[in-house]
């Protein structure tokens, strides 16, 4: 499995071959290829081995496939089909019990033993989008060794309770609050964000990047290629967060081998945990900059002729209600 940060993971409809091309030297953490929402019915069977063909290339990134929901006919054939050494994640959409996300892992443990792959070694990332989701999410977040954290399905969350979806996204706040509770409560990961469908109101953007990282989330989905720079830099622990994280730590290892405390006025021992993410995850952002990079403007959809980007993005980049 792929060691990736999680600011970032940009979604890419799994049988639209160039844009999984396009997508995957974007600079994205991780790259979502789609079997759900973003591909046609009478193409999903066809478009799993158009996928497994995509694991085989060489990347700089993580690359996760989004299954289908449990309850559809088409979830476990896409996970028999696509569990091989080259997948690092599934994202499970549209979970709603315990139960489900169980059956699901002990499905992977099975087929990576069976295919001699390390137990475990595939990460599963479920979606919570819907009321009887997010009323069980504690469950949920205590359930799979294997799940080490949430994400956030706005879209379908906020039809599934009738609510509008406004570009501040006030209403999301106290459903975002509980997925970083529950994600503590159940010791994993801070949580990932729902994606931006709002894809031309950049300074919106940027301020719902802003909130949720002020909440605790560790990154966000993203649906087009120009959410992936900002989102980068957003979740990024900035030069001096860094500097003064390796400070602190030097001095509580010093303080360890002289038996001595740091002053409660600089720094609180509650706040070792944090600091000890920002070293790791400085360490991991100092080795992705050194992976060549170059954004140009030919990866802004719209792609052929003149489509509009608003129309094109949600069905053909990948965006699927989540």
């Amino acid at each position: 499995m792929r060691k990736h940060a999680n600011r970032t993971y940009l979604f890419a409809p799994g049988n639209h071959e160039r844009r999984v091309d396009k997508a995957l030297g974007l600079g994205s953490d991780v790259v979502i290829l789609d079997l759900e929402d973003a591909v046609a019915i009478s193409e999903k069977e066809k478009t799993r081995q158009v996928i497994n063909e995509r694991l085989q290339q060489k990347r700089n990134c993580a690359v996760f496939v989004r299954v289908n929901a449990y309850d559809t006919d088409f979830c476990f054939g896409d996970i028999y089909s696509i569990v091989t050494e080259n997948l690092d994640g599934i994202v499970l959409p549209k979970l709603e019990s315990p139960a489900d996300l169980k059956s699901v892992d002990w499905l992977l443990g099975n087929l990576e033993k069976e295919r001699d792959l390390p137990i475990g070694g595939i990460e599963l990332m479920p979606i919570i989008e819907t009321a009887k989701g997010a009323a069980l999410i504690r469950d949920i977040a205590t359930t799979s060794s294997r799940v080490r954290r949430l994400a956030f399905g706005g879209g379908d969350y906020t039809r599934d309770l009738g609510m509008e979806w406004s570009l501040s996204e006030e209403e999301l706040l106290p459903i975002r609050s509980e997925f970083v509770l529950a994600s503590r409560f159940g010791d994993l990961e801070p949580p990932i964000d729902t994606v931006f469908i709002h894809i031309k109101e950049h300074n919106a953007y940027l301020k719902s990047c802003q909130s949720v990282l002020k909440l605790g989330f560790q990154g966000k989905m993203c649906i087009h290629p120009d959410q992936v720079a900002v989102t980068n830099e957003t979740f990024t622990p900035s030069e001096e967060e860094v500097v003064w994280s390796k400070r602190v730590i030097s001095e509580f290892e010093r303080a360890e081998r002289n038996r001595k405390t740091i002053h409660e006025e600089e720094v609180k021992q509650p706040q070792e945990e944090n600091i000890l993410y920002v070293q790791v995850f400085s360490n991991f952002a100092l080795h992705m900059s050194k992976c060549e990079f170059h954004y140009r403007q030919e990866f802004c959809f719209p792609a052929e002729g003149e489509e509009d980007v608003d129309k094109v993005d949600r069905v053909n980049w990948g965006w699927g209600g989540g």
